[in-house]
């Protein structure tokens, strides 16, 4: 959708059947059409004070973790390094909104298929070189070779050039015009590193404009930086240090937090809320979300290209007792559509799949099953619970003729080993800032992230036809076409909706935190602060 100027006070719409009121549009700060908006969540706590350090405990560090932003999958390289080390053209605001970083505007023209973002001035990366039009260059160029398999894969191939103009200027051509482009330069992938003579960016070195500066780095054990006394947005950071480690085990995590070890955890277990709740050292921070919990059926892998034993697995389990004995209520129920209700484009994806297991016995029957069996590949750190939802599924569909046998995978290296790899797996999906985004990514045949092996022509042309589509009705209309599709014959099991969920010390400050992505959009490093400082 064309926008009007932002800059002058005007605000981007969406009514339907609207004509662009320009042929230019120009863009500071802004909520993106087509872009969630989530409501933050603020805490009274004292002004911010500089000093101390942040210590993080995370659930999903891996051995397999690396620098290397085209990699990057897990909450803790996405802090550490794309939240704390890095950054990009544009940031993700607490409320969903977006503003420049390393971009202080952009525009775009001829349709939205060129964009033209300038570069903010004075900006030094952490050895003092100063961030140049190349450098943008090359960070993207990055994900867009040959063979790539980066996680930013669906958003870079719409570049079909970059070129630069004068010190300031970098301009991105579209093989077709995106009126979300400047929201898609968020992805956390697409962190910018210097340029390196003759192509290519220097990742292995660890040098970005970030807030922090790289002390060490143990994959799957810890990162440890420090602040950045040059950087770019005043007043920031506020912590001298900080420690980003892993513990993969809720108990462990936990009983750091208790023992004074670590500052701030990831994913508090749902049956410890009460026993933080009443320690009045602690506090729970939820934080609203577009995060979805699913097991993923690969539909090219037997039986799951079988379409009635993915229907007949989606109507065999019980999601109302899952979310009532694993999340105690603190969750709302999918119906294997990825899309929030809270993302712009959603679209309700009829008849709601509730637990029938005479129906999915059924379904089977009339397809020549008398039953099937299936492994279920899940761990602690593919979703928090995923086990004990694991646990109950197989119950349920014990009922429909289903037997489900539950693989206990390593934590470590999960997402290297079984996402992606194997035929039947638990997931994690943050959700993404728009909906094109999200289908782009994990959905369409060439999506980077398809862990359910969905490939249809039909679908692809509705997402290609939607993100071209410049009334918003018409949009509207394709998009729900496409989720409806996805409900329908696709192999996500959407198990549920959920919030993040930190504990930390009442030593740490904040104000708004965002929730599209985890940990403060990655930014808590740079946004937070010690009261105790």
């Amino acid at each position: 959708m064309e926008r009007v100027n932002i800059a002058g006070g005007e605000h981007p719409t969406a009514s339907a059947g609207m004509t662009p009121t320009r042929r230019r549009f120009l863009v500071g700060a802004s909520v993106v059409a087509g872009m969630v908006a989530l409501p933050g969540l603020s805490w009274a706590q004292d002004k911010p004070r500089q000093g101390g350090k942040l210590r993080y405990g995370m659930n999903d560090g891996s051995q397999q973790d690396t620098l290397d932003p085209a990699s990057w999958a897990t909450v803790m390289t996405g802090f550490a390094f794309n939240g704390s080390l890095c950054n990009n053209l544009v940031e993700l605001l607490p409320d969903g909104s977006l503003a420049g970083d390393l971009a202080e505007s952009w525009a775009g023209e001829e349709g939205a298929t060129r964009w033209t973002f300038i570069l903010r001035k004075g900006v030094k990366f952490h050895d003092g070189r100063p961030l140049t039009p190349e450098d943008v260059r090359q960070s993207l160029l990055h994900h867009m070779g040959e063979g790539s398999t980066s996680g930013a894969l669906a958003i870079v191939k719409q570049i079909k050039q970059i070129d630069k103009q004068g010190d300031d200027k970098v301009i991105f051509t579209l093989a077709e015009g995106n009126a979300d482009f400047p929201s898609l330069m968020s992805d956390y992938h697409l962190s910018i590193f210097p340029a390196k003579e003759g192509g290519g960016i220097d990742w292995q070195s660890g040098i970005g404009t970030g807030a922090f500066k790289l002390e060490s780095f143990e994959p799957g054990i810890a990162v440890r930086l420090k602040r950045n006394p040059d950087y770019h947005k005043p007043g920031l950071p506020h912590f001298d240090e900080v420690e980003v480690v892993n513990i993969s085990d809720a108990t462990a995590r936990l009983n750091a937090l208790m023992t004074g070890e670590v500052d701030v955890i990831e994913d508090l277990d749902i049956r410890n809320v009460a026993l933080v709740e009443r320690n009045p050292r602690l506090k729970i921070v939820r934080t609203p979300s577009l995060r979805h919990l699913t097991f993923d059926m690969n539909c090219s892998v037997a039986p799951y290209d079988n379409p009635a034993v993915r229907k007949a697995l989606k109507l065999a389990i019980d999601r109302d007792d899952i979310i009532a004995k694993v999340f105690l209520g603190e969750a709302k129920k999918g119906n294997d559509n990825p899309a929030a209700s809270i993302m712009p484009f959603y679209a309700e994806t009829p008849p709601q799949h509730a637990y029938d297991p005479d129906a999915a016995k059924a379904i089977l029957k009339e397809a020549g099953l008398d039953g099937v069996t299936v492994d279920l590949s899940v761990a602690e750190t593919a979703f928090p619970g995923a086990v004990d939802a694991a646990v109950l599924f197989k119950e349920h569909a014990a009922k429909a003729g289903i037997t489900v046998n539950i693989v206990q995978e390593a934590d470590d290296g999960y997402w290297d080993n079984v996402w992606l790899k194997k035929p039947f797996n638990a997931s994690d999906w943050y959700g993404r800032v728009t909906l094109d985004w999200l289908l782009a990514t994990s959905y369409t045949s060439d999506a980077p992230w398809n862990n359910t092996g969905f490939k249809k022509p039909g679908f692809d042309a509705l997402v290609k036809s939607a993100r071209a589509e410049m009334d918003q009705a018409k949009r509207a209309k394709t998009y729900a076409e496409a989720q409806q599709m996805l409900h329908d014959e696709g192999g996500v099991i959407t198990v549920a909706f959920v919030s993040w969920r930190l504990a930390m010390t009442t030593d740490i400050g904040h104000a708004a935190l965002g929730g599209i992505l985890p940990a403060d959009n990655h930014r808590g490093a740079e946004r937070w602060w010690r009261t105790d400082a």
